[in-house]
């Protein structure tokens, strides 16, 4: 009752300033307050019969049009009914609901109220008819004419946190919920994210069980001819085709939400594979009570203006300070944040309250806010610290609503890898890694190349909502990519019929077409493709035909180990003074162990991804010092996607009595003495055991 009334009061203070900077005079503010409350209330009836229905049969663009104009309508008849005027300007009602929209969401800061649980609590009224009251709670625990309550498993994602970062925030105070968690309900410990350290790779294992076929972000592919990346939808749908079916983890009535690929989901929201189509996204109604909700939205990009606000502030800040390592934090990241920290969290948010109202078994979410602050400030930075906060904050709303909702909802938190600090390669050489290479080999540098560009790994929410929504996918205009993967593909470019199908295994007829060299740079993992060869080239094949390459890579500042494989096929990975042979032996071939002061199973990573078909015909790991800091290839100052520091060491936060299953489970000395899982695949395994265990056949799928 208490909230209700410090609710109703920010309320109408919010309309009070925004009546008053639109210019209107109030002749009877308890007409306009009353109005208000009760036009709310019908336009939540409305959205679950009426309005959902028409946005069940579009889009979220059709969910966008309802919901906006259901609130100008609101406030439009609440202002006409409380003045003298007839009729009201359009720009005016809109500003008062701006201006209200900005002031309620500083009053909800001032008094302490979060924005996730008012998000949640009115997305779960959606499910109401699936929830429980608390006095029947106990009808579903074996009472008299009750049985159990149906089962389902939240897995949240928090992408780029590491294990030693979420052990700062929980010291630091920035994370009391997941303080609370540890040692009463849950047990937090780490799992080894193998390398490629990357969102796709490691969401190919976890959803799909694949590990043979992501290598790394973006890559060079043979069978097709061109270069692939996870943030381009096309290219994400043809990748997911190769994953083997039958062992995906959302499968049977699963929801996936922000993710690269659909894990087998049912319900597909935000998900980079499934937009290839104007309702890719999911049907409208999923997003309908984001944008009807009073004043949800209009805060909602007030906050993300503020965000935008803050970052340029702290990036001054930074600059100011002459904080080291550092990258230059402008252009197009600083509307991203914006976006990601503020608008798409509390999108996705939304959309989880609402899948958990409806009881779907399996829901899988992933938060990009804090990885894609990170890369630009460094993962222990204060502002990336803060974005842990809120996260933080977004798991306490959604185990609020898990209390509440006729599906007994168990959670568990992950991360798909952590992120490492250190300068980049560009700052510590004056080149980049791409230039680098080009010049060895005696070539100037080709468009064609990846390497030394941003990161499109947290492009790809966007890109997935823009490539849907804006449908223009036809002869005369290319594919929706942002970030630094725009306009990179020539695939994207080449005339097509109208429809969004995916990219295709077409390799070109002729290889001398293709370019004579390709660079991609993700994280501190670098990788050169030679295209016109059709298959994989030997060490000593790249010697003989370009005789400074690797000696001149090895010689680089910045440079720790380069793999290629041996005449005979084997695995070879050599560093500046000895090479070993990755053929399960701990041989040392001449010198000193390229692999010694890297993590423990840096051999053992290498191997397995120099299986990978599409792995590099080079790849390079960057040099990793006492400190764990590495040299990303490309513009990140905090990074990932390698071997070395806090990027391999991801978190698994579970219930206390959920075991981890020990042949899946082996010892990593970085992460304690404590068995660990050892890659996303592994992950997947015991996620599956543990739908099976708890779901079992009694999840709640509509």
């Amino acid at each position: 009752m208490g909230r209700a009334l410090v609710s109703l009061v920010i309320v109408s203070i919010a309309l009070s300033v925004g009546v008053a900077v639109a210019g209107l005079t109030i002749t009877q503010w308890w007409v306009l307050v009353s109005s208000v409350a009760v036009a709310a209330l019908v336009l939540e009836l409305a959205t679950g019969s009426l309005l959902r229905g028409l946005a069940a049969r579009g889009s979220v663009v059709t969910a966008l049009v309802l919901g906006t104009t259901a609130q100008l309508a609101v406030l439009g008849t609440a202002l006409a009914l409380s003045t003298d005027l007839a009729r009201l300007p359009f720009t005016t009602i809109v500003l008062v609901l701006v201006v209200a929209a900005a002031v309620l969401s500083a009053g909800r800061w001032v008094v302490g109220a979060s924005d996730s649980a008012y998000i949640v609590a009115a997305a779960g009224r959606h499910g109401a008819r699936t929830r429980v009251p608390a006095r029947a709670r106990s009808s579903y625990e074996g009472g008299p004419g009750g049985g159990r309550r149906p089962r389902g498993l939240l897995v949240v994602q928090l992408d780029g946190v590491s294990l030693p970062t979420l052990h700062r925030a929980i010291e630091g105070g920035q994370a009391p919920a997941i303080a609370r968690w540890v040692g009463t309900t849950h047990v937090l410990r780490g799992w080894w994210a193998t390398v490629p350290s990357t969102t796709p790779a490691t969401m190919a294992g976890v959803l799909h069980g694949d590990a043979d076929t992501v290598p790394a972000f973006r890559w060079w592919d043979r069978r097709a001819g061109r270069l692939l990346a996870a943030s381009n939808p096309r290219d994400a749908l043809l990748i997911e085709s190769r994953f083997a079916s039958g062992s995906e983890l959302l499968s049977g009535g699963g929801t996936a939400t922000s993710t690269t690929f659909t894990g087998g989901a049912t319900q597909a929201y935000l998900t980079i594979s499934n937009a290839t189509r104007l309702r890719g996204l999911g049907s409208g109604s999923a997003f309908l009570g984001f944008f009807s909700r009073p004043l949800l939205l209009p805060g909602a990009l007030v906050l993300t203006v503020g965000e935008v606000v803050k970052e340029l502030y702290q990036a001054r800040r930074q600059r100011v300070r002459g904080v080291r390592p550092r990258i230059p934090r402008r252009g197009t990241y600083v509307v991203l944040r914006g976006l990601t920290n503020v608008l798409v969290r509390k999108l996705n948010l939304s959309l989880i309250a609402e899948a958990m109202g409806l009881g779907r078994p399996v829901i899988f979410v992933d938060f990009v806010d804090y990885d894609e602050i990170a890369h630009h400030a460094g993962p222990e930075r204060p502002e990336s610290l803060r974005a842990v906060e809120g996260l933080d904050a977004v798991l306490g709303a959604l185990q609020a609503l898990a209390r509440s909702c006729a599906t007994d909802y168990e959670l568990v938190v992950l991360s798909d890898h952590g992120q490492s600090l250190g300068s980049t390669f560009a700052q510590l050489n004056g080149q980049g890694f791409s230039e680098r290479v080009h010049e060895l080999m005696g070539l100037a540098p080709a468009d064609e190349d990846a390497g030394d560009i941003g990161t499109g790994e947290d492009w790809a929410p966007m890109n997935a909502l823009l490539a849907s929504v804006l449908e223009r996918w036809t002869t005369e205009s290319p594919p929706v990519v942002l970030g630094p993967d725009q306009g990179r593909n020539p695939a994207d470019r080449r005339p097509r019929g109208r429809g969004l199908e995916p990219h295709t295994d077409r390799p070109p007829e002729d290889l001398a077409d293709l370019p004579e060299v390709v660079v991609t740079g993700g994280g501190n993992l670098g990788m050169v493709w030679f295209p016109r060869r059709a298959d994989r080239p030997t060490l000593g094949e790249i010697d003989r035909t370009w005789p400074d390459l690797v000696p001149g890579l090895l010689a680089t500042p910045g440079v720790g180990l380069v793999l290629a494989a041996d005449e005979d096929g084997v695995p070879l990975v050599i560093g500046p003074t000895g090479a070993r042979r990755l053929d399960g032996s701990a041989t040392v071939v001449s010198g000193s162990d390229p692999v010694a002061g890297f993590p423990q199973r840096a051999a053992a990573d290498l191997a397995r991804l120099s299986a990978v078909r599409d792995a590099g015909d080079l790849v390079v790991i960057s040099t990793v010092n006492g400190r764990g800091h590495v040299h990303a290839f490309e513009e990140q100052v905090g990074s990932h996607g390698g071997l070395g520091g806090p990027q391999n060491h991801a978190i698994l936060l579970h219930p206390r009595d959920w075991a981890l299953d020990a042949s899946s489970t082996s010892t990593v000395p970085e992460l304690g003495e404590s068995p660990v899982l050892v890659g996303p695949v592994a992950l997947h395994h015991q996620l599956r055991r543990w739908r099976d265990a708890w779901v079992g056949g009694e999840g709640v799928a509509p």
